[in-house]
């Protein structure tokens, strides 16, 4: 079981990581943000501290995890068609929030800033789509 101040310390973690508004991003892309919720009868949306988005690879990864876990990851409608699933911090424990973050932030930063990270931590180097 994880919650938001986990969220906070693994992502601040992560080799340039910031903390932007409701997420947290490198060199101004973001990899993970709390969600906002449209709530009916509420103007605007409410930020959600209990589900946080999370970039993925690609649509593949995406569907994989819904799939294979949908007690801990889910979609909405204002998602479809983007790289990113929502992830029930109440039902991932620690670890998995840090494979999950760690992936997220690979996605996301510079080729050269991901392999530095990996050869100063010795982290296996994973198969993303990167961009530089």
């Amino acid at each position: 079981m994880t919650d938001d101040e986990d969220v906070f310390r693994i992502a601040l973690t992560l080799p340039e990581a910031t903390a932007e508004g409701s997420g947290f991003g490198i060199r101004g892309k973001g990899f993970a943000w709390f969600y906002q919720e449209k709530v009916e009868g509420v103007k605007g949306r409410v930020e959600r501290r209990d589900v946080l988005a999370v970039r993925v690879a690609n649509a593949d990864a995406k569907e994989f995890l819904l799939m294979a876990a949908p007690d801990k990851f889910f979609t909405v409608p204002h998602y479809n068609g983007y790289p990113a699933v929502l992830v029930r911090l109440p039902a991932i424990d620690t670890d998995e929030l840090t494979d999950l973050l760690r992936e997220a932030w690979r996605i996301q930063a510079p080729k050269k800033r991901v392999a530095a990270f990996d050869a100063d931590s010795g982290n296996e180097v994973h198969q993303t789509n990167q961009k530089a």
